[in-house]
């Protein structure tokens, strides 16, 4: 096996090495995903310590297991998918399903580091308040805690991916791209990638009524401007909004996808 299969094993690994569900009917030694503290839980992945040196998580690192077993999450660069149960102390995998987008190299680095340090299983987890501890067989660490959901309004959501249902892209290096929602004044503010831009918004029923955009004059590099002209597509139109705890996802009628973390 070559080392980059290698290492997309032991990045599919992880969702599946942390969870402590199981699908209904998966036997009398499974625990139940209902019965588990770690189950319907968002957990923010806060620090990886492997071999005594702790790194801290990308922004968008969690994991997420739901009541049904079904496991989310990110791994710090790349979104996954998965299944999960648990007999005892021991970690049964499903299906794993996970992007291919490529991140500025900090978020890559971690994710490898994580997938290297959960890739033999074995994984034992601690609960402690709002505080989840998965640790391996060789003692190393994932260090999370629990989360609540980020509220739409006052937030701000710095943009990290544009594409579509099937393809998603980083923005481009030197791209400042972020808004947010003042329920008071009914309106979104922020930047593009490169100018500033407000617009009247109406929130209603999962949807985002954009107004027109106004926006400063400014030019940037043509990469960044290729973002601003990707997002100003958003205004004067209606999008459908989808938040998951502090990911949040803007789709447009004609199926442009725009992610978005809410800043710590």
């Amino acid at each position: 096996m070559d080392k980059q299969r290698l290492t997309l094993t032991a990045l599919t690994l992880l969702p599946l090495a942390v969870a402590c569900g199981t699908e209904p009917g998966s036997g009398s030694n499974s625990v139940g995903p209902g019965s588990s503290p770690v189950t319907g839980v968002h957990w923010t992945v806060d620090s990886l310590t492997v071999d005594g040196t702790t790194t801290k998580a990308p922004a968008s690192a969690y994991l997420r297991i739901g009541a049904d077993g079904r496991v989310s999450g990110n791994a710090g660069c790349n979104s996954f998918g998965s299944t999960a149960t648990v007999k005892g102390d021991r970690v049964d995998f499903g299906d794993v399903s996970m992007t291919d987008m490529g991140c500025q190299k900090a978020p890559m680095v971690f994710e490898q580091r994580l997938g290297r340090a959960i890739a033999d299983g074995g994984l034992t987890s601690e609960v402690k308040g709002d505080k989840l501890t998965l640790t391996t067989r060789d003692g190393d660490r994932v260090n999370l805690t629990k989360e609540q959901d980020a509220p739409l309004y006052g937030t701000k959501w710095t943009v990290t991916a544009l594409g579509d249902a099937n393809v998603s892209q980083s923005l481009p290096k030197g791209a400042d791209a972020y808004f947010v929602l003042d329920k008071k004044d009914g309106t979104l503010s922020g930047r593009l990638g490169c100018n500033h831009v407000s617009a009247e918004t109406t929130v209603r029923d999962g949807h985002l009524t954009l107004g027109r955009a106004k926006t400063t004059r400014m030019m940037c590099d043509g990469s960044l401007m290729a973002t601003e002209k990707t997002l100003l597509g958003l205004f004067d139109s209606t999008v459908r909004y989808d938040l998951d705890h502090r990911n949040l996802t803007l789709t447009s009628t004609n199926g442009s996808v725009v992610s978005a973390v809410a800043e710590r």
